[in-house]
């Protein structure tokens, strides 16, 4: 929900395709071969609570290539848990893409992050966008999603690493 990327572009990601230090995811996509989007502050600070077992970030013990390739059990146990029914993996991708409007993220910059091919003649020949850029309105969406959601941003101190804001009551 949060990156708009495709459930298989996400079980090949690996932790050299996460660039901590300049906040940056590069996937690896069906469409270009790879983009780059940027790592947004709550991704980041869940993306490190994840265990380092081997080259892949959704890593399993049980797989014997050593990731994570079917998540759909792992999906339907926290969807009874939400109390939530019929969301599927690729509607969480094509929710990303609606709750983008809530927020009015440009449509081109929008499809940029979710790996849409340019389908205008301006954006393929004349939209060059910088990934800070890219980032602005990322975060103002992942922002928003989570204040909807009732969860807290996480708190980033300069010179420090993120730190996540826990609310009691």
């Amino acid at each position: 929900l949060l990156t708009g990327a495709r459930r298989r572009e996400l079980s090949g990601l690996k932790w050299d395709d996460i660039d901590f230090r300049w906040k940056r995811i590069t996937i690896h996509d069906k469409v270009e071969g790879e983009r780059i989007i940027p790592l947004t502050p709550y991704l980041e600070s869940l993306l490190q609570w994840l265990p380092h077992r081997n080259q892949w970030v959704f890593s399993s013990p049980s797989a014997a290539d050593g990731r994570l390739k079917e998540p759909i059990r792992a999906h339907q146990k926290a969807l009874l848990v939400a109390g939530i029914e019929g969301l599927t993996l690729h509607g969480l991708r094509r929710s990303f893409g609606s709750l983008a409007e809530w927020v009015e993220l440009p449509v081109g910059i929008v499809a940029q992050i979710m790996g849409h091919k340019p389908s205008a003649t301006a954006e393929r020949h004349y939209r060059v966008r910088p990934l800070d850029l890219l980032r602005q309105w990322h975060v103002k969406l992942e922002e928003w999603i989570l204040n909807e959601a009732g969860i807290e941003s996480p708190v980033i101190e300069q010179g420090q690493p993120l730190k996540m804001v826990v609310q009691n009551g």
